[in-house]
């Protein structure tokens, strides 16, 4: 698996993971300001962004996917960040590949079972028939009946684009994700806990983290703290980004 990415700066490695639906293009503000420290390579998970698209898909294969990658540029370790879907890869790549990873960032998301909460969107964006638009501003009219939510629509409009033949068309793999989705939502779990410093951060409304979880996370990462950004909701990075990019620094440079 070739990966898409974007590497920016240079110095001690550090690689993010977007979450579902996303990209690396969501962290560009943020990679170019972390490039000014490390060396950051921003990667398209598959079946997203300009990543390779396959009928396989769960966070077995995420976690090998980043192993490869690393492997590919020669990486003996980094530091891993991945927020939501790629916090789950990247809590999976922690448990079975510990030497690969020098500290890791997970940004709201924990090791646990979700409910499939994204389901009747998967749903509604299997309906659209992309082709069948001229506009973007078609596209939003029509998600917007039953995606009132003005951020959410426009965050998923980043995943449309016009292909060579000027048809607009999804860059994620729509039916990949919505076939493998139950496996998305599974916890990740371990026999042998990671004991590498590990944070977590979470928005204050974003209700992807709770209290009654902190048991499980202190169980399987035994060095772990949590941050919590006030005012910030489950797109953490993007709803505070200087708190979220201090606080991972200031981590970053403990020790």
């Amino acid at each position: 698996m070739q990966l898409n990415y974007l590497n920016y700066g240079t110095g001690y490695p550090l690689i993010i993971l977007h979450g579902l639906f996303g990209s690396l293009d969501n962290w560009h503000t943020l990679s170019k300001k972390f490039a000014e420290t490390y060396q950051v390579f921003s990667l398209d998970q598959r079946n997203h962004g300009r990543s390779p698209h396959t009928d396989e898909f769960n966070y077995q294969i995420l976690a090998q996917d980043l192993y490869d990658f690393m492997q590919q540029q020669n990486l003996t370790n980094a530091y891993i960040l991945g927020h939501s879907m790629g916090g789950k890869t990247a809590m999976q790549f922690a448990f079975t590949y510990p030497e690969k990873v020098r500290k890791l960032i997970v940004a709201d998301i924990a090791p646990k079972s979700y409910p499939p909460g994204h389901l009747q969107l998967i749903e509604t964006l299997c309906t659209i028939d992309l082709k069948s638009f001229s506009h973007r501003k078609e596209i939003d009219n029509s998600l917007a009946e039953k995606v009132p939510d003005f951020a959410v629509r426009q965050f998923i409009l980043k995943n449309i684009y016009l292909n060579d033949e000027g048809i607009f068309s999804w860059k994620m793999n729509l039916n990949g994700i919505k076939k493998n989705y139950p496996e998305l939502n599974k916890a990740i779990t371990t026999d042998k806990p990671f004991s590498k410093e590990t944070l977590f951060v979470r928005g204050e409304k974003s209700p992807y983290i709770q209290n009654s979880d902190l048991e499980l996370i202190n169980s399987l990462f035994t060095n772990a703290k949590l941050v919590t950004i006030p005012k910030a909701g489950h797109w953490v990075h993007a709803e505070a980004p200087t708190e979220f990019y201090e606080i991972l620094v200031n981590f970053l440079r403990e020790n």
